[in-house]
């Protein structure tokens, strides 16, 4: 699952950065989020989630509805990006920054995707072994769930980040079958009109 909105009166990319918590609405969105999961009917056996704020305060739902407390994991962290705490239009028009954008396919701006899909492969796999039946929730952030989307599929990570199937709060289901991770199924169970999305790397 992807976190719920995020407090950002400046629209800045908030990255890492501490100090992003929850908007009101963003609350009301894991909530729906965790809601919808406990209408499915399935049992949920453990809870990981990212050290941010925003991903721990997503998670307060589940820990209610489900009963379970998260264990922290930092390898659903979001990534790090030179960018962070600026407005992406502004930082985009000057010269300065064009050297971090030389490599997109790496990218040449933060921490690189295959270094991110192997640490979230990494803790999707533990947590899969770790629990003898029932499902594993798993907080983290945009980035992070969309490349692993991507290699899932066997797509080229290299993408463009306007194009990303990964809105607030909404919960891409994958499964292990013969040692092989496979996408069960996408949902955006949370209302999202007029939300602020202008944070993720």
């Amino acid at each position: 699952m992807r976190h719920g909105e995020v407090h950002n009166p400046r629209r800045v990319l908030y990255g890492r950065l501490p100090g992003y918590g929850l908007s009101a609405d963003g609350r009301r969105m894991a909530r729906q989020a965790a809601e919808y999961v406990k209408g499915l009917g399935r049992p949920i056996a453990a809870l990981v989630v990212s050290p941010l704020q925003r991903t721990q305060e997503s998670a307060e739902p589940f820990t209610e509805i489900f009963g379970i407390e998260p264990l922290i994991d930092e390898r659903v962290i979001e990534p790090t990006n030179v960018f962070e705490g600026r407005h992406m239009a502004r930082a985009l028009v000057n010269p300065w920054n064009w050297r971090h954008l030389r490599r997109p396919a790496l990218p040449s701006w933060g921490e690189p995707y295959v270094e991110v899909i192997a640490r979230m492969n990494a803790a999707m796999t533990q947590a899969w072994e770790s629990v003898d039946g029932g499902d594993v929730v798993i907080v983290s952030h945009q980035l992070p769930i969309w490349v692993t989307h991507l290699a899932v599929a066997g797509l080229p990570s290299r993408h463009d980040p306007r194009d990303r199937r990964c809105a607030l709060s909404s919960i891409t289901s994958l499964e292990m079958v013969d040692g092989r991770w496979t996408e069960v199924s996408y949902a955006e169970p949370a209302s999202t009109a007029g939300a602020v999305d202008v944070g993720a790397v």
